[in-house]
């Protein structure tokens, strides 16, 4: 019985438009996050169940898209924990390579997030086994599953790659 996953990332933040790494904090939905909620439920109309981060962004992500599934949070699929660095802008995480095995200080590595996201999994296939599951989460969650789940693509390697938008990620497991 396979389980198909959906990621999406959360909606655009005010954050993400001033070139800050939110981390742990909140973060709030910018207009244009607010019109990608809607699209992202247009887009989803399918799936069975949604799971999001317990984080305020994610959350709100999932809250605007209109749909009407069960919608559970889950803490294990928090955006990586900069620590002191949560709330500072993006260049100071650089080089995010080296915190693939060493944490922020005061927070997580990418190892620890990639951990969290791999028990996630484990229950989701325990308790979703053979569902239709869209995930709202954060890029460490994002380069978690393409390692757990695309193949064991190094986190570096994943890291260490441009982003590029796109509606959603699909695996299968």
């Amino acid at each position: 019985m396979r389980t198909r996953l959906i990621y999406e990332t959360h909606s655009t933040t005010l954050d993400n438009e001033n070139g800050i790494a939110t981390g742990w904090l909140p973060g709030e939905l910018s207009a244009a996050g607010w019109q990608q909620s809607k699209e992202l439920g247009e887009r989803r109309q399918g799936v069975d169940v949604v799971f999001s981060s317990d984080l305020a962004r994610a959350v709100r992500t999932v809250e605007l898209s209109g749909l009407t599934v069960p919608h559970l949070q889950d803490w294990r699929l928090r955006e990586c924990n900069y620590g002191e660095l949560n709330g500072a802008p993006v260049d100071a995480l650089d080089p995010r390579v080296e915190r693939v095995r060493t944490a922020f200080p005061g927070g997580q590595s990418y190892t620890d997030v990639m951990e969290l996201t791999r028990s996630f999994l484990e229950d989701l296939k325990r308790w979703y086994g053979g569902s239709v599951v869209l995930v709202v989460a954060h890029s460490a969650n994002r380069w978690a599953l393409d390692h757990l789940l695309g193949g064991g693509v190094p986190m570096e390697e994943l890291i260490e790659s441009p982003f590029k938008w796109q509606p959603g990620w699909e695996y299968e497991f």
